[in-house]
């Protein structure tokens, strides 16, 4: 059993695979409970401040229900509701919220942020997504694989699309931790930085994984377990990034051909929101502008019968109530 308690959880890089395999494990036994209908109020009278600078409905509904299910008092400060940065550095923001909270989460730009406010608040602090990093996600992700895989190590695992944001990085590194063969499939100016590519294959000879970069598609879509995509312009990027973005990354669309190309089992993924119609406003903008109705992943795939990506979303809250729970439990026994 692994003890977390008191620890930040800022990037999967930061712990080992016994320590992610306690969270996973733990995200199931406090699922069961949920499922159950079971109270599990264990961390009553603490209090915990979400802090977002970019804004989301996944990342704060789960940090908000999770908290309130372990029967905690949740603050969410949105976008402009405090002074951080502005009138107040990180550093001070970090060391006034932790004399009055018990957990700090932070949702926003760079990870030196999110790094300045575990180093002075002295209580944990949780990413809840930065530019280069998205554990907790990756913890949703891993639960899930292993819901509908019946294992981790040794699944052949493809993410398609920019693979240098937050989530080639995040899902690379996890699958190298926990022994999967990550293989990250986009054109070579979006392959993730050559450091970071480096230490995720010395991890991954550690636990019988493997590191792969390609731009062939159909090397990787080719007996796949998982296919993966995410957006191809992130939250706080420039609105120009679309015109580039889109040429480069139309033929690594998630559909039907390369669903084909995988295992006939294969399940697909995405970490949400999705653009794979024209019912958002942005999807409209795009499809005005551009021509084209489907960015990431093709309609059918999305709502195809291998689509697990509400069963994911979901997790987010389960995996994301292990996380507070480790680094904020007491003495009691645990749960796992």
């Amino acid at each position: 059993m692994a003890d977390l308690r008191g620890r930040h959880f800022l990037k999967l890089l930061d712990f080992t695979p016994e320590e992610i395999r306690y969270l996973i494990d733990l995200s199931k036994a406090l699922k069961d409970k949920k499922k159950r209908h079971e109270e599990h109020a264990y961390l009553k009278g603490k209090n915990i401040v979400l802090l977002f600078e970019k804004t989301s409905t996944r990342t704060r509904c789960s940090f908000e229900v999770a908290g309130m299910d372990l029967g905690m008092g949740v603050t969410y400060l949105g976008p402009g509701s405090s002074q951080m940065g502005r009138k107040e550095s990180i550093a001070d923001t970090a060391r006034v919220l932790g004399r009055m909270y018990d957990g700090i989460e932070y949702r926003g730009f760079d990870q030196s942020l999110v790094e300045t406010l575990a180093e002075y608040a002295g209580v944990p602090v949780w990413n809840g997504l930065t530019d280069q990093f998205h554990p907790t996600q990756m913890i949703a992700d891993l639960l899930t694989i292993e819901e509908k895989k019946g294992k981790l190590k040794g699944i052949r695992f493809t993410y398609f699309g920019d693979a240098r944001n937050n989530m080639g990085n995040s899902l690379m590194i996890a699958c190298a931790k926990m022994g999967l063969h990550f293989t990250a499939c986009a054109p070579a100016e979006l392959f993730p930085a050559e450091e970071l590519v480096r230490k995720a294959k010395e991890i991954a000879k550690e636990s019988g994984g493997s590191v792969t970069l390609t731009e062939d598609i159909t090397e990787g879509a080719k007996d796949a377990d998982v296919l993966y995509t995410d957006i191809w312009v992130s939250m706080g990027e420039p609105a120009e990034a679309w015109e580039k973005r889109i040429s480069l990354l139309q033929p690594y669309r998630v559909d039907e051909k390369k669903m084909a190309l995988a295992k006939p089992d294969a399940i697909f993924m995405h970490c949400l929101p999705s653009f794979h119609d024209t019912n958002t406003v942005i999807g409209k903008e795009i499809a005005d502008r551009y021509g084209i109705e489907e960015m990431e992943v093709s309609n059918d795939v999305f709502e195809g019968p291998q689509s697990v990506v509400f069963d994911e979303a979901e997790n987010r809250m389960h995996t994301i109530k292990a996380v507070m729970y480790a680094t904020l439990r007491g003495e009691e026994k645990d749960l796992v």
